[in-house]
């Protein structure tokens, strides 16, 4: 247990058995009365953002996080499962908790799984991954417009804008938070 003035970005805190992480936190200390902490909390499971005010040195529960490097192997049934790259065990992970994340994923892709008493509870991809382009519009000469994009399809069927000059077949890194293109690779 710790108390509301522990608290941290990023803490999960366990509410009433639903998980939250701790997004934003505020110490406010008026004139007149108590201390108190006002915090937006993120649903772990649903995304749901809630602002919630605790009373100041108001105790918490902590939730324990497990974070293990994991390896993806494949999906099955919309699930996605994964394996610990030391003791080779393996891990179910619900796709309706992957949400978009599961779009930047091939197998062989390295996440950080997130367990909360053994349950995985989401996947924590690279900021960055590299993917190929299985399909896309050529370039046409004097088309090089400054800053012009195009749609391309990636091998893992997600869909980015790119700029003209590249073509099916190149490697091009891809943000996994925004979903931008960042650059080819050679």
């Amino acid at each position: 247990m710790a108390t509301t003035n522990d608290l941290k970005n990023g803490m999960t805190l366990d509410i009433d058995g639903t998980l939250f992480n701790v997004v934003e936190f505020q110490h406010v200390k008026p004139g007149k009365g108590g201390a108190f902490v006002r915090t937006k909390l993120k649903n772990v499971r649903t995304g749901a953002v809630l602002d919630r005010t605790f009373r100041g040195d108001e105790p918490v529960k902590v939730a324990m996080m497990e974070k293990r490097e994991m390896q993806y192997l494949y999906g099955e049934h919309g699930d996605f499962v994964f394996m610990d790259t030391q003791t080779y065990d393996q891990v179910t992970v619900p796709g309706s908790v992957m949400g978009g994340a599961s779009k930047w994923l091939k197998s062989g892709t390295m996440a950080i799984v997130v367990s909360h008493e053994g349950t995985p509870i989401t996947a924590e991809l690279p900021a960055a991954v590299e993917l190929e382009i299985t399909q896309t519009e050529p370039g046409v000469k004097g088309d090089r417009v400054s800053g012009a994009t195009k749609a391309a399809t990636l091998e893992t069927g997600a869909v980015v804008q790119v700029p003209l000059f590249v073509e099916t077949g190149d490697r091009i890194k891809v943000d996994t938070r925004s979903g931008e293109y960042l650059t080819r690779v050679q």
